[in-house]
């Protein structure tokens, strides 16, 4: 816990959100109809110094990082979401697979620098077996007992419950005790119907993709959850997609962090006029660190937002960075000019600079080295 102002910030005063200001204050819950005052303000100061009171109060002065490494196993889908860029069809060129050994060799490439975890997702592959992934979940685990496997989406484990003809509590089980530690947030995008169905149409409903983090929280285990915002949905479709992840969380407890993600709008079907600013980036992520009262954690995914913005996030709500990730394709493919990866000095170097104290994490958000404000 950090400091607590004891007068309300220069930033909210005459802003019309000091009412809001007061109520985090006393660490009271924000309403729908508030949330929407602060993603429609014009007044980002005061909405970043409301979400920095907010923030202060989980979290402190410490911003987070993790080292890890992405890993896609496939970006073939029998899916056509309007805007991925990453899904291919066995016909494109550019698609591709990987073995079990290959996917086990790019694990053992980066071990050597330290990651704890690896992050695997792909596409919903028309005709990989069960049997593979939790043949990968097993292999991965034997390289190290310190090596977290975060891993699927939620509509991959609707995708591979359906081809194995099994339910969703048996399906996770099982990938459970093959090795899987966590799920992933990804697929979240926006879950009014109207909106996901325009940009996702087929894709799993939000029931679903609640449900399914749901029945992984029941089992004991934890997940992160996302947003995709700047594409077609308005401020109240934000409000709606965060009251329900709100409410998920009141229920399961089995969210780590809430990872808010920038629309990348090149090469897809989904072509958008502006896409989202480093404005409205900024005033989302404070506003669902204000609004997601009982969520311990926000990140600033850098490779969406860029390194610059992402710093500047963790006075706006935020108070972690990611990770080194070493190799991300998704938003990449879909146009995003960040690097591909980060070394940890790169990330102690951006959290130091914002005078936030840099700490490793593991996946579950919890403390593994402490670092100073300055190098030792």
């Amino acid at each position: 816990m950090g400091p607590i102002q004891t007068g309300m910030s220069l930033a909210v005063q005459g802003s019309g959100l000091e009412t809001i200001y007061e109520k985090v204050r006393a660490n009271g819950r924000i309403s729908e109809s508030e949330a929407l005052q602060l993603l429609t303000s014009k007044n980002l100061n005061a909405v970043g110094a409301i979400a920095d009171l907010a923030n202060q109060r989980l979290n402190g002065l410490r911003a987070s990082y993790i080292l890890n490494r992405y890993i896609n196993y496939s970006n073939y889908c029998i899916l056509s979401c309007q805007f991925c860029a990453f899904s291919k069809k066995k016909r494109d060129a550019d698609g591709f697979q990987l073995s079990v050994p290959e996917i086990v060799d790019k694990a053992k490439a980066t071990l050597a620098v330290g990651i704890t975890e690896l992050h695997i997702v792909g596409g919903l592959h028309p005709s990989l077996p069960l049997s593979f992934y939790v043949e990968m979940l097993q292999a991965l685990k034997q390289l190290s007992p310190h090596l977290t496997l975060k891993c699927f989406t939620a509509i991959e484990i609707l995708h591979l419950a359906w081809l194995a003809r099994k339910s969703v509590p048996d399906t996770l089980q099982l990938l459970k005790s093959a090795g899987l530690d966590s799920l992933t947030g990804g697929g979240a995008e926006i879950f009014r119907k109207e909106v996901r169905s325009a940009i996702a149409k087929g894709k799993e409903s939000a029931e679903e993709y609640l449900d399914v983090h749901r029945q992984w929280h029941r089992l004991g285990g934890q997940s992160t959850c996302t947003m995709l915002y700047g594409h077609i949905e308005s401020p109240e479709d934000r409000v709606d997609h965060l009251s329900q992840l709100r409410k998920l969380q009141d229920e399961t407890h089995g969210f780590t962090a809430f990872i808010p993600l920038a629309y990348q709008p090149g090469d897809n079907q989904l072509p958008i006029e502006h896409p989202p600013t480093g404005f409205d980036s900024l005033r989302t992520i404070a506003t669902s660190r204000i609004f997601l009262d009982n969520f311990p954690h926000i990140t600033a995914y850098w490779v969406g937002l860029g390194t610059k913005l992402a710093q500047i996030a963790l006075h706006y709500g935020a108070d972690d960075l990611h990770g080194t990730i070493h190799e991300e394709h998704i938003f990449h493919m879909a146009g995003a000019t960040s690097p591909q990866s980060q070394t940890e000095a790169d990330l102690l170097r951006a959290i130091r600079e914002t005078g936030r104290t840099p700490v490793q994490r593991d996946t579950f958000y919890r403390l593994i080295r402490a670092h100073g404000p300055h190098p030792a």
